[in-house]
């Protein structure tokens, strides 16, 4: 939910095997990414869009969703919020649900049916109590942990989750490894111009077959990705400096004034200005 997390690289303590956090964000926007991982989001309090699959869904408050491994999406935050972040390796859960890649999860959070919503209470309460013993850290700390952990995991399997026909499955998990590298080379290399001959050898495509590649898996265009990911650093540094606009701007490689202010008012609704303003009286 910062822009640390852009490529999600996922370190997990050896004790336990999972991510688990309470974060504070007081504004972050991370662009089209995924990860071998199924993630868990609590909102706790204040919100959080999340877009997965060209739809863009608010979590408000009290309000949990997960994202299954392999999905890409994105999340933007305008204002501080709390949340309870959740991620389990799909490594690590396949050593207890053996049969993990013909399982899909699924959490309806608000739902109109009696029986969904107990589950999901149950569920919300179980990460609660995780919350608690993470924070705190009693002595026994792990045992109490990973008893809730395993106590999600049998939640999850047999409240939240259906078996699917996993049809070219390999071809799959051989795009999503391609588009790794392509997604890690722009992170590291973002604020400079990136042909798209140079993207499609990291890619090992030919580049006009890597256009329609990228914009298949990721739903734009590999320009637009990387203005989008500028994008991303440049909401940070507005949040978190007191620099001027065109020299982080400049910084982060976004050359084009005119696309930039369009792009950020389309996702944030306001100016780079406004909402510099915004953030600082809301603290």
């Amino acid at each position: 939910m910062n822009t640390d997390y852009i490529l999600e690289h996922i370190t997990v303590p050896k004790n336990t095997g999972v991510m688990f956090r309470t974060s504070i964000d007081s504004g972050s926007y991370v662009p089209s990414h995924w990860h071998p991982a199924i993630e868990v989001i609590y909102m706790l309090e204040g919100e959080l869009f999340v877009t997965e699959t060209a739809k863009t869904r608010r979590l408000a408050a009290g309000q949990c969703t997960l994202i299954n491994s392999g999905v890409i999406h994105a999340t933007k935050c305008t204002a501080k919020n709390k949340a309870i972040l959740f991620q389990i390796p799909i490594d690590f859960i396949s050593l207890y649900i053996p049969d993990i890649q013909t399982r899909i999860f699924t959490i309806d959070d608000p739902s109109d049916n009696p029986i969904r919503r107990t589950k999901t209470d149950m569920l919300k309460e179980t990460l609660l109590n995780m919350q608690v013993a993470n924070d705190i850290r009693p002595e026994g700390f792990i045992l109490r942990f990973n008893s809730l952990l395993f106590e999600i995991l049998f939640q999850l399997y047999h409240n939240f989750s259906t078996t699917v026909f996993c049809s070219g499955r390999n071809q799959r998990t051989k795009d999503l490894n391609r588009l790794t590298n392509v997604l890690a080379y722009t992170a590291q290399n973002y604020s400079r111009p990136i042909s798209i001959d140079e993207i499609a050898a990291v890619a090992f495509l030919e580049s006009g077959y890597f256009c329609r590649f990228f914009k298949k898996h990721m739903g734009n265009t590999f320009l637009e990705y990387q203005n989008e990911l500028r994008l991303s650093h440049i909401y940070h540094d507005l949040l978190t400096t007191s620099d001027l606009i065109q020299d982080i701007l400049e910084r982060h490689g976004f050359t084009n004034d005119k696309l930039f202010r369009r792009m950020f008012r389309e996702r944030f609704e306001k100016t780079p200005s406004q909402v510099r303003k915004n953030h600082r009286n809301s603290f």
